[in-house]
Order: structure tokens, then sequence, then C-alpha cells
């Protein structure tokens, strides 16, 4: 992995020499590293998670432009890796995919084969060979049950394998592919339960390579659970290390990245790690819309990030199965943070103002900050006769005192059931 550091070094040298050259270095890094990655140990993308995105884009009605091609996608991608115990899920729960009993045969022929020469391997590793071989023989095993979509036999194999392996590497592999699993089925609870064991096996000396392969898998992970702070310090740490292509696709790690950034960044900081990094820049003629989304937010064009923002939402946050669920929190957070980026240059405006900035009707502008006022988002007051709002600056020792005193409040109360019960 030492030659991965050597390439940034010298890649961060060529970008202070030659500035211009800066927008084309990021695909170039990122092509050369693969390309070192892939001659000294590659991971492969098992399970493949492009199909449980494809069955979700199939199972959602307002995507229904995008159903013919994630049908075809994920059938291809069922085939391809001879995966008849997810086929079988799928037809339980997709009304639109037509059960197929060719296909459905030949992949179930194919398992059976697979199955016959591996358990055979393993028996004549376990008969006259070693501890390596007995241990690649049942990473074997447990690959092709991850491959194929069997997550129970899956995850048992992955198991034994993890115990007989006894290399600090290969043991780490194993365990980040039992997240990938996780991912893969979108169980929670096993990917906490194996992050947690590979953050301890990282800690025991892991390599550059996947203690960054682990930032990408946690920021994911964090991103699912609606943890967007946390998820973009660790996406951001990744990028310009990003090798994780097992879990993202390059442009999609990208997209992720600079969503949960816009959402967390400081305006100082968004402009130092999103809107002047070479490895955001260099794909951004490929991401409609995105360069737009936190350029206009930076630079105050509201009108232009209202119209961004729900582009945004319809191409890169409904369509993902990771981001869809948290779609209605990210928007409404983002129109909170434009909101009080305005407002806080301002002792008071008037609505006819703010609906000309937005870009919408006063109607709109009066109803939605009503809302964030309520909720306690928005520090400002409507007066509706002046048709102006107002703001205020928030006082921090009157909040913490109230602060204090609801939580003494709490405590005391509690004291009191305490007391009543013991005597």
């Amino acid at each position: 992995m030492q030659g991965y550091a050597s390439l940034d070094f010298w890649c961060a040298r060529v970008r202070a020499a030659h500035p211009q050259l800066s927008p084309g270095l990021p695909r170039c890094i990122h092509s050369t590293r693969s390309t070192l990655m892939s001659s000294e140990e590659e991971v492969l993308p098992i399970p493949n998670l492009k199909l449980p995105q494809a069955h979700f884009v199939l199972q959602n009605q307002r995507l229904q432009s995008l159903h013919g091609k994630a049908l075809e996608d994920l059938v291809a991608g069922v085939e391809a890796d001879e995966m008849a115990p997810y086929y079988k899920l799928l037809l339980e729960s997709t009304p639109s995919l037509k059960r197929d009993d060719a296909l459905l045969k030949k992949m179930e022929d194919a398992n059976t084969a697979a199955f016959a020469k591996l358990d055979e391997a393993l028996a004549n590793a376990e008969k006259t060979e070693g501890e390596t071989e007995i241990s690649d023989a049942l990473r074997a095993k447990a690959t092709y049950l991850t491959k194929i979509g069997d997550k129970e036999k899956a995850l048992e194999a992955q198991k034994l394998a993890l115990e007989k392996t006894p290399g600090l590497g290969s043991r780490i592999d194993i365990v980040l592919t039992m997240i990938r699993i996780g991912f893969f089925f979108q169980d929670n609870a096993v990917v906490a339960e194996w992050m947690t064991k590979a953050s301890e096996l990282i800690d025991q000396g892991g390599d550059w390579d996947r203690r960054n392969r682990l930032k990408v898998y946690e920021g994911r992970h964090m991103l699912s659970v609606r943890r967007f702070k946390e998820a973009s310090d660790l996406l951001l740490d990744a990028l310009s290390t990003f090798t994780a292509t097992e879990v993202f696709e390059y442009n999609e790690f990208v997209t992720l990245t600079v969503l949960s950034g816009t959402l967390t960044l400081e305006r100082v900081e968004l402009k130092k790690r999103i809107m002047s990094s070479p490895e955001v820049n260099s794909v951004l003629p490929e991401l409609p819309h995105l360069g737009d989304y936190f350029t206009s937010l930076y630079n105050c064009d509201y009108s232009r990030f209202f119209r961004a923002l729900a582009e945004v939402e319809q191409m890169y946050l409904i369509p993902s199965r990771i981001l869809s669920p948290h779609t209605q929190f990210y928007v409404r957070e983002m129109r909170v943070l434009a909101y009080s980026q305005l407002l806080q240059s301002y002792r008071s405006v008037s609505i006819a103002s703010l609906s000309a900035a937005f870009g919408v009707t006063p109607s709109f502008i009066d109803a939605d900050l009503s809302r964030f006022i309520i909720s306690g988002r928005l520090n400002c007051t409507i007066d509706k006769v002046s048709g102006i709002v107002e703001t205020h600056r928030p006082d921090r020792k009157n909040a913490l005192y109230e602060q204090v005193v609801k939580q003494g409040d709490v405590v005391l109360n509690e004291i009191q059931k305490l007391s009543k019960v013991l005597c």
C-alpha cells in the first residue's frame, strides 16, 4: 500500500506546479490507484449491490419511467451470478417479475454443480492440506454463497471462514464482506454488528487501503440511518483515496459526498472541501444539476438553488435506495439552511422580497416560514400586517439557562419517584 501514498504525494506535487491540470487528475489518480490495487489484491463486488438498487427502483411507483431498465438489469444480474436463492425471494416480493422456470432450473443446476466442486475441494484440503488451504476452501464456499444471495447460509459460512482464517488482512476482508451482505439485504443489525468488528480488527493493525475502505462502508451506513454529519466527515476523508468500487461506482460516491457535505458543512468548508475539490469538479460534467446545487447555495442565488434542489430531489434522492427514505427530511433541512443563511443578514425583510429571492409565491414563503418558526427552527417572527419578517438573534445565555432549568426539573422528578419507591 506504500505505492498509493507515493502516488498521492506526486499528484499533490503536480497539482501545485500545474494547477491547470487539476481537474483531470482525480480520474487519473482513481484509475491508477485501482490498477495498483487490482495487481495486489482485488476486492470483487460480491454481493452485487446494483441488484437491490434495481429492485428498489422496480418497487417504487414514482419511478415508473425507470422500471423497464431496472427489470432488465435485475434479471441479467441474477442470471449472471446464478442467484437461484435470491431469485426466489424476488418472486415472492416483486409482482412485475414474471417467473421463469427454465431460468430458475438452470441456476439451481449451476448451484448444485458449484457446491459439489466446492465441497470436494474442502474435503481434499481437510484430508491432505494445511490450515491455509482449508481456510481458502472455506472462503471460496462462503464467497459463492454470498454471490448467489443466500443470506443465512452465507453469513454462517463467512463466520466459519473467519474462525479458520489466520491472517489479519484476510479476516478484515471477510468482515467487510459480511457488512456488504447487510447492505445487500438492508439489514442494519448485521451491518452494525460487523462494522464494530471491522473497526476492532483495523485498530489491531489494518493497512492503509482497508482503513480507507472502512471509512466508505461507515459513511454509507451513516447515510442509511440519517446521520449526515458523520457520513459527510467519513466520505470527505475518503474522497481523494477512494477504492471501494465494490460498494459504489465513483460518480455515485462523489454524489453522496456532495449531498451530505452540502447539508452539513459551513460555507467556508463547503468552498474548501467541495467547491474547490478537484475530485468533485472532475465528475460534475457527468452529474447534471449537482454543481448548480451547491454553487447557488454558496453564492446566495436562492431562486436558482430552489430549482436545483427540486432537480436533485427527483434525480438523486428519490431514486436512491440509500437516500429515498430521508428525502423529505433532507429537502426540509436544506430549505431551513437556505432561509437561515439569508435571514442572518437582515434585521427585517419583506415577505415580497423573500418570495422574489427564492422564486416562489408570497403565500408559499408565509406558510413555509410559519412551519419552521413554530417548530423552533428559525429565529424570526412574521408581521402579517406589515408584511415583513423580523429576525431575532438567539440569546445563548438565556437558552443555556432554560436548558439547565428543564434538565434540573427532570432530575428532581426522577429523584422524587426514586424516593417514593425506596420509602
